[in-house]
């Protein structure tokens, strides 16, 4: 996972390094509390999503998101929580707001993490991150020019419910106190159209939608 280890700061508000002290600083609280064991994620999302409809501009939204999951044990009790603060504080409160739901929920025997033996000690790259440098102006004609490619294929299409462009891309890394240390940096990118056509008198219509998603706009 070296490569998409090192690759994932690209376009990204924080680094893989800053996600691993931010999970080891989750899991060393909740053993502090007194947790039997634990186990958090961090992650972070972009992108950028453009639509039109017949010729024209309809939407330009940006997206960035980040969480930092918990999970706590008490024996067989399990407690959950999550936060988009990133501060000490923060992380402190959440680790104990997971810490206290555990120590009032019900047992179940069968809530834990897995035994050693069965956690993944090697991880093969993937090649699942290939980000898209587009900008705002490049997807809007892009999703023009795919619009009015569906606009010509047949006289019969009539109007179109519109076009859209997407470029995302996220990456995560998780642990527990039983060894697990993971996390991968992922993008998914895609293109979609409805056209609509019209036939008969009656004025009939009918709508299709073609997406194409992709990991790489290669």
């Amino acid at each position: 996972m070296t490569t998409s280890s090192s690759r994932a700061d690209s376009g990204f508000a924080y680094s893989r390094s800053f996600f691993e002290n931010l999970v080891d600083s989750a899991l060393a609280h909740a053993k502090k509390l007194g947790a039997t064991d634990a186990g958090a994620e961090a992650s972070e999302g972009c992108g950028l999503s453009v639509s039109v409809r017949k010729g024209e501009l309809e939407n330009v939204e940006r997206n960035r998101d980040k969480s930092l999951g918990i999970t706590v044990y008490v024996g067989h009790r399990r407690g959950n929580a999550s936060t988009s603060d990133f501060s000490d504080a923060a992380i402190k409160q959440t680790v104990q707001a997971a810490y206290d739901i555990a120590r009032f929920t019900a047992e179940d025997p069968v809530s834990g993490l897995p035994d050693e033996e069965d956690i993944a000690k090697v991880h093969p790259e993937l090649d699942l991150f290939h980000p898209w440098d587009v900008t705002s102006e490049q997807a809007a004609r892009l999703a023009l020019e795919c619009e009015e490619a569906a606009l010509t294929t047949d006289k019969r299409i009539t109007n179109s419910e519109g076009a859209g462009v997407s470029a995302q891309q996220s990456h995560f890394f998780s642990a527990h106190t039983r060894g697990f240390r993971g996390g991968y940096a992922s993008s998914r990118h895609s293109i979609s159209v409805a056209p609509i056509a019209g036939k008969g008198a009656a004025g009939f219509t009918g709508m299709d939608c073609r997406r194409r998603m992709i990991r790489s706009r290669d």
